[in-house]
């Protein structure tokens, strides 16, 4: 069964770039498609971004777009986010999430409601001056 370990959230200022990791054990990373979500304190739920397996598609919700990238490294297990241009905004906990299929998953960053196979237990990114 799929594990993921979430890790990088840090205290940063605004403007700055902070880089998350997500780490797989227990299963295959390269059979999942993966992603990340975050929830700010008193907010819902938000899917962030995500990246297939296979040709490594990637999808962008439009309030990172052009700010952040997601990227895989298959060899180690692991989800990369780079976060740049930081914003208050952007502060909350941060959660990656694996599923099978990349079109699950997509729809979950979208806001539809779906049964993803593994989450990691988030991290915090607080963006303040």
């Amino acid at each position: 069964q799929l594990q993921l370990v979430d890790a990088g959230g840090d205290l940063v200022q605004p403007g700055g770039s902070l880089r998350l990791s997500c780490t797989a054990s227990g299963d295959n990373m390269r059979c999942y498609a993966v992603g990340w979500f975050r929830q700010a304190p008193g907010k819902e739920r938000e899917g962030v971004a995500c990246i297939s397996h296979g040709d490594e598609t990637t999808y962008y919700a439009d309030s990172v777009k052009g700010r952040f990238t997601i990227s895989r490294d298959n060899a180690n297990n692991r989800v990369y986010l780079q976060m740049s241009k930081l914003s208050p905004e952007d502060t909350a906990v941060y959660y990656c999430a694996a599923a099978r299929f990349m079109s699950v998953l997509r729809d979950a960053i979208r806001g539809t409601p779906s049964n993803l196979d593994a989450w990691g237990q988030g991290t915090l990114v607080n963006v303040s001056s």
